[in-house]
C-alpha cells in the first residue's frame, strides 16, 4: 500500500560536496529500487542543533518528500541508520488531507464588576 511519508536527515556539517551528492544519490537509489516515487530532495542548510549530537553543535538538514509503502522506510531507516555520517533522522507517515482545525470557541463571561463597583457607591 502506497503512502504519502517525508523524511528529515541530520548529517555531519563538515561534509565535502562529493560526500553530500553521494548521500541524495544513496537516498534516491533506494527509493527508486524500491519503487518509491521521490517528489522532493532539498538541502536546507547547516543549522545550529538544539543539543550536542555525537559531540556536533551543528547539521546539515535534508528533507525527502516520496511515496512508498512500509518496506522502504524499513530498509532507508536502516541504511541510514549504518552510516557514520548520519546524525539523526526521522520519517513521518503524512495524512491524506490535512485535518481542519477545529474553531475556537471563546467563553467570554459576563463580569459582575461593574455592579459591584456601582453597589459600593
Amino acid at each position: 500500500m502506497v503512502r504519502k511519508y517525508e523524511t528529515i536527515i541530520i548529517v555531519q556539517p563538515d561534509l565535502g560536496d562529493e560526500e553530500l551528492k553521494g548521500l541524495s544519490a544513496k537516498v534516491t537509489d533506494i527509493i527508486a529500487s524500491m519503487n518509491g516515487d521521490l517528489h522532493r530532495l532539498e538541502d536546507w542548510g547547516v543549522r545550529k542543533l538544539a543539543y550536542p549530537v555525537k559531540k556536533s553543535q551543528r547539521g546539515r538538514y535534508y528533507y525527502v518528500r516520496f511515496d512508498a509503502d512500509a518496506a522502504l522506510i524499513a530498509e532507508l531507516e536502516r541504511r541510514l541508520r549504518l552510516d557514520d555520517k548520519v546524525l539523526r533522522y526521522q520519517s513521518v507517515k503524512l495524512e491524506k488531507e490535512p485535518a481542519a482545525p477545529a474553531p475556537k470557541t471563546v467563553a467570554v463571561e459576563e463580569a459582575p464588576a461593574v455592579e459591584a463597583a456601582t453597589a459600593s457607591e
